[in-house]
């Protein structure tokens, strides 16, 4: 006998699309306030900021894989698998300099996206990828903004 199916879950309300972006205002400001001028140890901080933020969000976007997960009786071990890559990358990432850390967040949030371009419509959230996109492309370019501005 086969498991019941997931069922789908609807799109984002627009509570969820608000308060995701949201979430880009730590990116942007943070992204801005490298190019500042700021004083050398408020840059210092300001980067180590924004590649913390970063790592949060990518550990969050891995866990994410955990929750759709445990929706199924049987879930597929590559799931959970996936689910702890993004923060075993971006943790370490947290400890580079941030003219490299901050490429390698970018880079992940991509990584993180074309996964879940995969996934999520077998899970029952396709209906939440174009919103997964443009947070993606946003929240990377910043990143990468951030990232030539150190």
């Amino acid at each position: 006998m086969n498991p019941p199916p997931i069922p789908y879950l609807p799109p984002p309300s627009d509570t969820a699309r608000l308060l995701a972006q949201l979430g880009l205002v730590p990116f942007g400001l943070g992204a801005l306030l490298v190019w500042a001028g700021l004083a050398p140890e408020l840059h210092r901080f300001v980067t180590q900021a924004l590649s913390v933020y970063a790592a949060v969000i990518i550990s969050f976007l891995g866990g994410m894989h955990w929750g759709l997960a445990m929706r199924h009786s049987a879930p597929p071990a590559k799931l959970f698998i996936w689910g702890v890559v993004p923060p075993l990358v971006a943790w370490p990432a947290v400890l580079m300099p941030p003219y490299a850390g901050l490429v390698v967040h970018g880079v992940l949030l991509l990584v993180c996206y074309g996964v879940d371009r995969r996934f999520y419509p077998m899970l029952g959230v396709g209906s939440w990828l174009t919103l997964r996109f443009r947070l993606s492309v946003v929240a990377a370019l910043t990143c990468f903004f951030a990232a030539q501005g150190t």
